[in-house]
């Protein structure tokens, strides 16, 4: 089994439900990723940094992404993040010429609503990792695992494709 790191940042994927505001915030902790996990034969690495819907994201908080990369031992690395700017933040790290392997998800839908979408996205973002031999940045969104070039969100359908 690879050592991966998941480099949490906050974004749908994370949002729970706030009783007092009638909002759905993001939970900084990690619960979503750890429950998913919790039941692979393996030792995660988490780290959460940032926090943030990534609609609020910005080149600071990016670089703080490629710094935690950069910084760390691991070779495998999965970002969960926002599906807003997942994909500025792929070319952001694609332009830092990190030398590992990373795959950003995400989901469209709060883990805490429906964890369908958010489990099967980690997963198979976990299962590319342990597969993949190339360095690059990729994307893992509904099914579809690629090279970030390659795959888009369609806001009008509300998937990736």
């Amino acid at each position: 089994m690879k050592k991966i790191l998941i480099i949490n940042t906050g974004g749908t994927f994370n949002k729970i439900y706030n009783p007092l505001t009638g909002n759905l915030d993001i939970e900084p902790t990690g619960n979503a990723i750890k429950s998913i996990a919790k039941a692979w034969l393996t030792k995660l690495k988490i780290s959460n940094i940032i926090g943030k819907d990534s609609l609020d994201i910005n080149n600071k908080d990016r670089n703080m992404i490629v710094q935690s990369i950069q910084n760390s031992k691991e070779k495998n690395i999965i970002v969960v993040h926002g599906t807003d700017t997942m994909d500025k933040t792929a070319r952001y790290l694609k332009e830092a010429k990190l030398k590992k392997k990373i795959i950003l998800t995400g989901a469209m839908v709060p883990h805490s609503i429906n964890p369908i979408e958010s489990t099967s996205n980690l997963c198979s973002a976990y299962g590319f990792l342990q597969a993949n031999k190339e360095f690059g940045v990729f994307i893992s969104m509904n099914g579809i695992i690629k090279d970030y070039k390659r795959v888009v969100k369609n806001k009008e359908k509300g998937y990736f494709e």
